[in-house]
């Protein structure tokens, strides 16, 4: 989408249609003023040149309410510009928050998918066994939680460094990189190890799987971020000036 752009007329009105996808959050726009200054506009329902059409047919996030936001010369009143956020930290402490909280959400969803391959492995008999006593499963399955029990600890001690107010936008950011694509691949590997039940509704494995791809994406997708990591080890190295 291109910029939005903001123009007092008196009342600040955003000039330039534009349109954003948006999951479960209120009507906050950011735009580009005359001044160059990126302010916060609050958007109410019945606004003139306002639409919010719902997105369907999705087969990720799928309990979550999706839709456009689309405008086209919104008059804002005066007291819906918020005071105190200007430029790009408002938006980005917004999103460096949602990150912060996306670092546990993910692990939360790649707990329970460890969980039900764990039980189904042993609940599950190949040739008189569980499939829990075969060393290929085991192996899976030490490495899903090897890699849970990391990204909590980090999630742990990038919190505690937040309340420090010692952490910052790149610590986040990798986290948040790390922790996604992990859970991802641990819902994989759950998948793949309840076989054909893998995909069945009555274990949710296949649900955490296909949320967990949208997880990836929003609040800046892992090749977003894996870039911005790049930058931020070239600039440690000296590579970046």
């Amino acid at each position: 989408m291109g910029v939005t752009l903001a123009a007092w007329r008196p009342e600040p009105v955003i000039t330039r249609p534009a349109g954003a996808t948006l999951s479960m959050g209120p009507k906050l726009v950011w735009a580009r003023c005359e001044d160059n200054c990126i302010r916060g506009f609050l958007l109410e329902k019945g606004m003139r040149g306002l639409s919010a059409p719902k997105i369907e047919g999705k087969f990720s996030l799928r309990a979550s309410a999706t839709g456009m936001i689309i405008m086209d010369g919104v008059e804002v009143p005066e007291e819906n510009v918020l005071p105190n956020a200007s430029g790009l930290a408002g938006p980005f402490g917004c999103l460096n928050n949602a990150r912060y909280g996306i670092c546990w959400g993910a692990l939360g969803a790649a707990e329970f998918c460890f969980h039900t391959a764990r039980q189904y492995s042993l609940d599950r008999m190949q040739f008189g066994v569980p499939l829990a006593r075969n060393q290929l499963i085991q192996k899976k399955l030490a490495d899903m939680l090897t890699e849970i029990t990391l990204g909590l600890h980090s999630c742990l001690q990038l919190g505690r460094l937040k309340d420090q107010d010692k952490v910052t936008p790149e610590m986040v950011s990798l986290l948040k990189r790390n922790n996604c694509g992990k859970a991802l691949d641990i819902a994989r590997q759950a998948r793949d190890m309840l076989g054909g039940n893998g995909i069945s509704d009555e274990y949710h494995v296949i649900r955490h799987a296909m949320n967990l791809e949208s997880v990836n994406t929003y609040e800046g997708g892992g090749w977003v971020l894996q870039g911005m990591g790049m930058v931020t080890v070239a600039s440690l190295s000296g590579e970046v000036g």
